[in-house]
């Protein structure tokens, strides 16, 4: 029943059974969490059999989705008579299936006010309770902590609970002290690099994209961000810990002080927290971002599947409509305002392949499970560290016959958005570029100069027209990919494999270049 581990994932569970069947795994998305809890499932149900239960929390309803294909998919070789379907129920998100399955799947809004009760009982009756707490940062607020509601009750059942945390992006501080003393402490920690470094994820290529704001944009944020710092001054002065306070503590203090009873205090912290929205805004919602990712999107390999990452509906429709017009019956779009079923239809949609691109808001940062996403497009950026790694893990799963993944991350000069926050791994690239709103043109420096050689030593060889604007339309397409950097027997394959001529003149001019952008 149980396949082949990473080896990152056999210590994991070595560690867990030392600390007694409890603690929290901290492992990038992408490198097989959910597999590593099924697998510790597995081997607890060898020694228990049909007395063990488990539970599995999750945040959201997407996730339970996930969790019954992952658990068919684990057990599918499982011996004649074990009755996949019937040991699995679901609890919230519409489903009510009796809570005695062997398989229990809860989304935390509805775990929350009978979870803990159940798992007591079935402790109380003396059968084996296995908790996994999937994507655990999210149950350390108030009301989810209602579902560890029963640790304090059972003290004499330990030897028969056992719980497995995991998080790609655990928190800090008190969040972190109080789930290590609900699900044990933390065992492990597998982070970017070595999921890199020991290839399991897809190696990974990071392109940060620099924008420009239109002249109407740029007069708009220079103006908020003078009178927020006139503002600051002010503020600081009342309040000197706001200067050496951080981002979010800051804003804490400041949301403190518009209740203020000194009115002229209150009126003035409310003005900062609202300019700052309306430059936060300002930025996320930036003209130039629609047009490249537009520009880009026409400029990767057509055979590919793109996710798009945006914060404003209103952004994301609009791309919608942008790309819908180019390739019609091929776009779909993901966001709270679509309802569940329209959602749910649409992720399908995009993981059968009948639609290759994805626009979507916040809600696929975490349950998004689609390997041959090839490509991630962050069309306007975040300034949560978990949301941007969550969003990198959404492209870099492993699959059969996928090589890499590239994420392009957009950003606009000059702001209070953070251009350097993607996470390095091992070997993975990095490539700074620039995209133009006037010519709808992106600028890379390095290929720019091997490209313009390349033209100049094709028209010093006499190519005619018509040979150097076809030659032009190739570079143009390469300028926002690698592919000029690879081996020169991977390119010589690619146009042995080509089956258009538009094709092989691309990846000709790919091989032109050199794997040191020298012409040949």
């Amino acid at each position: 029943m149980e396949k082949v581990l990473y080896e990152w994932q056999e210590e994991c569970l070595r560690r867990w059974q030392e600390h007694g069947g409890r603690g929290i795994a901290q492992a990038v998305t992408g490198s097989g969490k959910t597999f590593l809890a099924l697998t510790a499932a597995a081997r607890l149900e060898y020694l228990f059999g049909e007395k063990l239960k488990v539970k599995i929390v999750v945040p959201t309803g997407a996730l339970t989705r996930q969790w019954v294909r992952a658990v068919r998919e684990f057990f599918a070789r499982a011996p004649q008579g074990w009755e996949t379907g019937k040991k699995i129920g679901l609890r919230g998100n519409g489903h009510k299936d009796p809570a005695d399955c062997q398989y229990m799947i809860y989304v935390i809004n509805s775990a929350r006010y009978e979870l803990a009760r159940q798992i007591l009982e079935e402790l109380k009756r003396g059968e084996a309770v296995f908790l996994i707490a999937d994507e655990c940062h999210h149950y350390v607020s108030g009301q989810n902590r209602m579902i560890f509601d029963f640790i304090p009750h059972i003290k004499e059942y330990e030897e028969r609970f056992f719980s497995l945390g995991l998080s790609a992006t655990l928190p800090s501080g008190e969040d972190r002290k109080y789930l290590s003393s609900v699900l044990g402490q933390r065992i492990y920690s597998y982070g970017m690099a070595e999921a890199s470094a020991e290839k399991t994820v897809c190696q990974y290529e990071i392109y940060h994209i620099t924008l420009f704001f239109g002249q109407e944009e740029r007069e708009a944020y220079d103006n908020l961000t003078d009178r927020m710092t006139r503002l600051f001054a002010m503020l600081s002065s009342v309040c000197p810990s706001l200067e050496k306070a951080g981002h979010k503590e800051r804003f804490e203090i400041l949301r403190n002080l518009t209740g203020s009873r000194d009115k002229n205090i209150a009126e003035t912290a409310s003005k900062y927290l609202m300019f700052s929205y309306r430059r936060k805004s300002l930025v996320c919602l930036a003209q130039a971002r629609t047009f490249c990712a537009y520009d880009l999107v026409r400029r990767l390999d057509p055979k590919e599947k793109i996710l798009i990452f945006g914060e404003r509906i209103s952004q994301a429709e609009e791309l919608y409509r942008m790309l819908g017009e180019r390739y019609p019956g091929r776009v779909g779009r993901y966001h709270s305002q679509m309802g569940q079923q329209a959602n749910k239809n649409v992720l399908e949609r995009f993981r059968s392949g009948d639609i290759r691109i994805l626009i979507a808001c916040k809600a696929v940062d975490e349950g998004v499970d689609i390997p041959d996403v090839a490509v991630g497009i962050i069309l306007s950026g975040t300034s949560t560290r978990r949301q941007r790694i969550q969003r990198l893990g959404r492209i870099i799963r492993k699959k059969p016959g996928k090589s890499q993944a590239s994420l392009y991350y957009l950003h606009v000069s000059e702001t209070s958005e953070d251009s350097c926050f993607l996470p390095a791994g091992g070997g993975s690239a990095l490539f700074e570029l620039k995209y133009v709103s006037g010519p709808r043109a992106f600028s890379n420096p390095d290929y720019d100069c091997r490209a313009w050689e390349l033209l100049e030593d094709m028209a010093y060889r006499g190519a005619g027209e018509e040979k150097l604007k076809e030659a032009r339309r190739c570079l143009s397409l390469g300028c926002v990919r690698s592919d000029w950097m690879r081996e020169k027997e991977y390119l010589e394959e690619k146009i042995r494999e080509a089956k258009y001529v538009s094709d092989r003149n691309y990846w000709v001019c790919m091989k032109r270049l050199g794997s040191e952008g020298k012409p040949q």
